[in-house]
């Protein structure tokens, strides 16, 4: 009886192969859409109307989004806590829009006032690796509570070029979402790819998309990211035309192809030093120091 026991079956705990729990990296980061060429207020109304055709395509699927500031990142939106209105006639657009564009503006509001200095130069980059980890936590929980759930993923709408600071932290968030088979989807709406969201893209196995028009961007997204994932296996959807897996080192914040790295916090420079800016670790002496040395000793004459 004991080993009957252990040899059952474990049952499945997804509802079905085209149920979906959604999460939604929304990049508020007003220095970016202060010069983008689409206006943020369009944007979301495009997402808007992305998020409410994710909702109506199956009443079990669930919609979370989060905001990704400068300076923080924080839940937004959340279909499960928003109670079902049967006298709604457009499914649930009016609770989706009051509920979000309400605590969208509250986000927006407490992420400027933590801006003390306005940068001298160029975008700053938003806090995907915060918005990253809130995203895996919440479906790591989603996978704890209740017998079933939806088949999760997350789409990250990323306008910010990437911070190379958050190298580390964004890397162990893919690694992290790849064990736990959650793709990562990517739509960059800015003027540069992202090696990030490249990166997260192919080693979860999601899709990585850069839309050439931004005025028909609800297209893009209803007909690649709107797809689950069982569905997904019987369509053509875009595929890079190449990753770039070089990494930015940390003291210039220039992309490098060889560079060194702390042993200790995995920080990555272009250039020898004898400490980590980061954690403070101490670095042995370079080894072509030690290769000049050698070959000084060896040319020396003999007596």
């Amino acid at each position: 009886m004991g080993r009957s026991a252990v040899m059952a079956p474990v049952p499945s705990k997804l509802y079905s192969d085209d149920v979906s729990l959604l999460v939604v990296l929304l990049d508020t980061n007003p220095f970016f859409w202060s010069t983008a060429s689409l206006p943020f207020s369009k944007f979301l109304s495009h997402v808007l109307a992305f998020l409410n055709s994710i909702l109506l395509i199956n009443q079990l699927n669930q919609v979370v989004v989060i905001a990704t500031g400068c300076n923080s990142c924080n839940f937004i939106f959340d279909s499960s806590s928003v109670p079902a209105n049967p006298n709604l006639e457009n499914g649930r657009m009016p609770a989706l829009c009051s509920n979000l564009l309400q605590k969208l503006e509250e986000f927006v509001t407490g992420d400027e006032k933590l801006s003390k200095e306005v940068l001298a130069a160029g975008i700053g980059s938003s806090l995907l690796s915060g918005s990253l980890s809130m995203a895996l936590c919440y479906i790591q929980r989603v996978f704890r509570t209740g017998p079933l759930h939806p088949q999760p993923r997350i789409l990250c709408l990323q306008g910010s070029p990437d911070g190379p600071e958050q190298y580390v932290a964004v890397m162990n968030a893919i690694f992290s979402a790849q064990r736990s088979m959650v793709p990562i989807d990517s739509c960059v709406i800015g003027a540069q790819h992202s090696a990030f969201l490249q990166q997260a893209s192919y080693i979860t196995g999601g899709v990585y998309l850069k839309p050439q028009q931004l005025d028909g961007l609800f297209q893009y997204l209803s007909t690649v990211f709107a797809t689950d994932l069982h569905s997904r296996r019987f369509l053509q959807l875009p595929k890079p035309a190449g990753v770039d897996f070089r990494a930015s080192c940390f003291c210039h914040k220039n992309t490098i192809d060889m560079g060194y790295i702390c042993s200790v916090c995995l920080s990555i420079f272009c250039k020898h030093h004898k400490k980590c800016s980061t954690c403070g670790s101490v670095f042995g002496q370079a080894q072509s120091d030690g290769n000049s040395a050698t070959d000084r000793k060896r040319k020396t004459p003999e007596t």
